[in-house]
């Protein structure tokens, strides 16, 4: 089926701030072409972590394969349970310099940090700054999600306890990681100023 199950979708995307036990990362992606005003949908579905490849080095050998037209725009959108560990951002951002006619979105469930607490900002910064839009999930992005890519057997999406406020934090977070070092450094002088 190309739609996921909902069990399956409301345990890996599930907002929690400590998501344990949740190994696998899911990603949801739509491709659009776009023709001036117009965008026309070319496909859209869900893969996950295979064999030790992650889902992001798995999505990026899949939109090769399709021979891109260098002379048309492409719109990526990705849904992904958590935000892409250090070494799939360099992919991803050498892959988005590599095709200047392609955007990518990602509305990420969780942000993931590896022991290495540093890396993974880092990755997001230089993924921000090839270009690509990162978001963390919120409830309309969560509702599109369940009525894209998931078997609902029309049910209505419910939000569980404090994802509103999951989201919250967790953009804050991603906020922080994605502005650039200089206003962190002329927030610190205003907060001098303050007496903060």
């Amino acid at each position: 089926s190309l739609l996921m199950k909902r069990k399956l979708f409301l345990y890996n995307f599930k907002n929690l701030r400590w998501a344990k036990g949740r190994r696998e990362t899911y990603l949801c992606y739509v491709v659009k072409r776009r023709d001036s005003a117009t965008s026309c949908s070319l496909d859209f579905g869900y893969l996950r972590n295979q064999m030790g490849c992650h889902v992001e080095v798995l999505f990026l050998r899949y939109i090769s394969a399709w021979d891109l037209d260098p002379g048309r725009c492409y719109r990526i959108t990705w849904f992904t349970s958590w935000s892409p560990c250090y070494d799939c951002a360099r992919h991803v951002a050498n892959f988005l310099r590599a095709y200047p006619n392609l955007t990518l979105r990602i509305f990420t469930a969780r942000l993931y940090f590896c022991e290495d607490r540093k890396a993974e900002p880092e990755g997001l910064r230089r993924l921000h700054r090839a270009g690509a839009q990162i978001a963390i999930m919120t409830f309309k992005d969560y509702f599109y999600c369940w009525n894209t890519f998931v078997e609902n057997r029309e049910k209505t999406f419910k939000a569980w306890e404090g994802l509103h406020e999951n989201s919250v934090h967790l953009s804050r977070k991603l906020r922080r990681i994605l502005l650039p070092l200089y206003e962190v450094d002329d927030l610190r002088d205003a907060f001098k100023t303050l007496g903060l």
